[in-house]
């Protein structure tokens, strides 16, 4: 099976201590500058773009994507996935895990790839996850970077009504059926400024469902809901995390609020926030180059300022 990237041949497997097992990527030079990449809900270490990659690689770093638990190669959760009144009520399963069992996966992988410290870049729920990692394991993030993601109050970030209600659909049978579905999800999240390709969309979609799970995909989905909604609010443990902390967010996020990456930034000490015009939920095309700068800007020189954002604004 090849991934929808043409890296199947390039993955491999990190047996876990409970048993299960994350799958894997790494590009760029083997002597190079760690940088995790912790993908969203539902999303694939595919998700990442192949152009973001391949910036962050040519720039010196040696990139190590993976898949979260619960979705791609990596091992499904065990027991019931919520239903829909648990996540629309927010009321997670007792054994459910949580972003910290999460964020512990991506402490373990470090481990077995034998790196003592990176750069952690996440988006959405990724950026929740690698929020985590740094405050509860701040000797292993040297610089964070939090991509349209929220601090879990939930009086900040919610996704708009309109978006819950598409979330809340049917889930695919089928490969056709997971490419309507995402090509529409697009349609309503994406950014008109900054529009999605197409073609590479289709492929994407497609690849992602061969991938993973297919039909079963939706159970991983909602027990990563579960995870989220399990640890609740997580402003206080953010003011603990001391790597200097990037946060993007797009100013008309309708899967985030942007309020959700400005709670975010407040949080963290000394954070600086970009806010970009324009964008939405979702790595396209017209942001990549400019996504690939600020993060190696923020890597190389984490306190500078100019395209990095504004130092966020304190709450009194």
């Amino acid at each position: 099976m090849t991934a929808p990237d043409g890296g199947a041949e390039r993955e491999r497997v990190m047996p876990l201590p409970t048993g299960a097992r994350i799958c894997y990527r790494i590009d760029g030079p083997a002597g190079g500058v760690p940088l995790v990449l912790v993908a969203g809900l539902g999303l694939d270490l595919t998700a990442w773009p192949a152009r973001l990659v391949d910036q962050l690689a040519a720039a010196g770093f040696r990139v190590v994507r993976f898949d979260n638990r619960d979705v791609g190669r990596s091992s499904a959760g065990h027991g019931r996935p919520p239903g829909t009144a648990r996540m629309l009520f927010s009321r997670p399963r007792r054994d459910a895990y949580t972003l910290a069992d999460m964020a512990d996966d991506v402490y373990w992988l470090l481990d077995y790839l034998d790196i003592g410290a990176a750069h952690v870049v996440g988006m959405s729920m990724g950026g929740m996850i690698a929020q985590t990692l740094a405050a509860r394991h701040p000797e292993r993030v040297v610089t964070l970077t939090s991509i349209f993601s929220t601090t879990g109050n939930p009086k900040v970030g919610q996704p708009a009504w309109s978006t819950k209600a598409r979330l809340g659909a049917r889930p695919p049978r089928t490969t056709d059926q997971a490419v309507d579905r995402h090509l529409a999800l697009l349609r309503h999240i994406g950014s008109t400024t900054f529009p999605p390709d197409p073609a590479l969309e289709c492929r994407w979609a497609a690849g992602a469902w061969i991938r993973g799970a297919g039909p079963r995909a939706h159970e991983g989905i909602a027990r990563q809901i579960g995870a989220i909604q399990a640890s609740g609010d997580r402003t206080v443990e953010l003011r603990i995390i001391a790597a200097p902390t990037l946060v993007i967010h797009g100013d008309t996020d309708l899967m985030v609020h942007p309020s959700g990456g400005r709670a975010t930034a407040v949080a963290v000490p000394g954070a600086r926030y970009l806010e970009i015009p324009g964008m939405r939920h979702h790595l396209t095309p017209g942001v990549l180059d400019r996504l690939a700068r600020v993060i190696t800007d923020h890597a190389r020189t984490p306190q500078s300022a100019g395209d990095l954002g504004r130092p966020a604004a304190r709450a009194e």
